[in-house]
């Protein structure tokens, strides 16, 4: 299946299609509020998608509230330090609305609070190294052989030059000369966060800590930057990777019911986030 399309609706970053069955608003424009919101929902009722998503800052949730957006997950500090990030979901069919696995979901949290002061064993001796131009190739084929479907086109190496080249950082390990496993941290300079994501592990070598590894490394790259905090859309239903951002610190934020299609299904998703820097209360 084809990654869904991204796209402006007047200034502001939007993602939508069949894939996903949602419109995303993955970056606001305040010049177009109040309208965007209706422009999101037409759009979602001319496709017939199920769900409408939208990142926004807390002096913007009032407008999606207004058309019965509910806040499905918050980021302290995400806007700018200072203000909180809302993760808002309005559902056009409320069948997409409750999780189809709560029990696995309610257990996955549970184990990432127990074991999140328990130090990950890490085998991997391997460092990990920032991705340049030259490695698009290898881990494009990284992504395609871990992912069967991802919500965005990872498996394609000019997708990822084109990321790389304006605000994502890429981070791999090698074994061998080989890429085994890879994230990236996806910086928005004007809001002062960045994305944890897009963490993908061959399967030979999964258990030795690489996905830490690599959280550890692209927090520090963070705490060098203008970036007050980090997060990530972790799904709710693996154990692995909300263990390994309760262990790094972060707090769990929430979760976005069947909100992205990953390996052909819809997943719930569960957000987590970690202060770099602390400015005040937020919003």
């Amino acid at each position: 299946m084809q990654p869904d399309e991204i796209t402006h609706l007047g200034k502001s970053l939007v993602q939508h299609g069949p894939s996903n069955n949602r419109v995303y608003l993955m970056k606001l424009d305040q010049d177009d509020l109040p309208e965007i919101v209706h422009e999101m929902y037409e759009l979602a009722r001319q496709k017939g998608y199920t769900k409408l998503f939208a990142k926004v800052p807390a002096n913007a949730t009032s407008h999606f509230a207004a058309l019965g957006f509910v806040d499905e997950a918050r980021v302290p500090f995400m806007h700018k330090g200072e203000s909180a990030g809302y993760f808002m979901s309005k559902y056009l069919d409320q069948r997409r609305a409750i999780p189809t696995n709560i029990k696995r979901m309610s257990a996955v949290l549970d184990q990432a609070d127990q074991k999140s002061e328990i130090t990950e064993k890490q085998t991997d001796k391997n460092e990990v190294v920032r991705l340049r131009l030259g490695n698009v190739d290898e881990l494009a084929e990284l992504y395609a052989t871990v992912f069967e479907t991802y919500p965005f086109p990872l498996h394609d190496p000019s997708f990822l030059s084109k990321s790389m080249l304006a605000d994502t950082a890429f981070f791999g390990i090698f074994s061998d000369n080989k890429l085994v496993a890879a994230a990236s941290m996806e910086m928005d300079m004007d809001w002062q966060c960045a994305e944890m994501t897009d963490f993908a592990t061959l399967p030979e070598y999964r258990g030795q800590g690489a996905a830490g590894k690599l959280l550890a490394t692209m927090d520090q790259a963070a705490e060098a930057l203008p970036i007050d905090t980090a997060y990530t859309i972790a799904r709710a239903e693996s154990f692995g990777m909300n263990i390994v951002f309760s262990r790094a610190g972060y707090a769990f934020g929430g979760t976005l019911h069947n909100n992205t299609q990953i390996a052909g299904k819809l997943e719930s998703m569960n957000i987590w986030h970690k202060h770099i820097r602390s400015k005040g209360a937020p919003v």
